[in-house]
């Protein structure tokens, strides 16, 4: 059974989320396999990559606090902290097309989260985003 990117995705966040509570069980492959209906394969992927984002997250959330102004860290929802997390992540340190991953992004919060949630996640994405291709710019142009 192939999973589609979108899909893989929001099981990744869903990883990630349980990740963010301190005392988490690590039942939470088999958790994730029965309520995905996805063999333990994929789940098994899903788990290394929010493992792998999740060993980042000290980075990951610096550059979310970085870019929350009115909004200090600890008062960001957790669910809302994962899917950050996941489109820093994304948006950093993988070849996916940024517009792809702000839209992600925005599709889980939608799902998961609030539409006023959406929009905070939208700008700060967006936002970084923005410093991201600027940095570029100005890279390519001081060469």
């Amino acid at each position: 059974m192939q999973l589609s990117p979108q899909k893989f995705r929001e099981i990744v966040f869903q990883l990630l989320y349980s990740l963010g509570f301190e005392k988490s069980e690590r039942g939470e492959l088999s958790l994730v396999m029965r309520q995905n209906e996805i063999p333990k394969s994929a789940a098994r992927l899903a788990l290394e990559k929010a493992e792998a984002i999740w060993q980042m997250h000290e980075e990951l959330d610096l550059v979310i606090a970085e870019r929350a102004d009115s909004y200090e860290f600890d008062r960001i929802p957790m669910i809302e902290r994962a899917v950050l997390r996941l489109g820093v992540y994304e948006l950093l340190h993988t070849d996916l097309p940024p517009k792809v991953a702000i839209a992600e992004a925005m599709r889980i919060t939608r799902k998961y989260a609030t539409a006023e949630s959406a929009g905070f996640i939208n700008a700060l994405l967006d936002r970084l985003y923005k410093e991201k291709e600027h940095a570029i710019s100005t890279e390519q142009t001081a060469q």
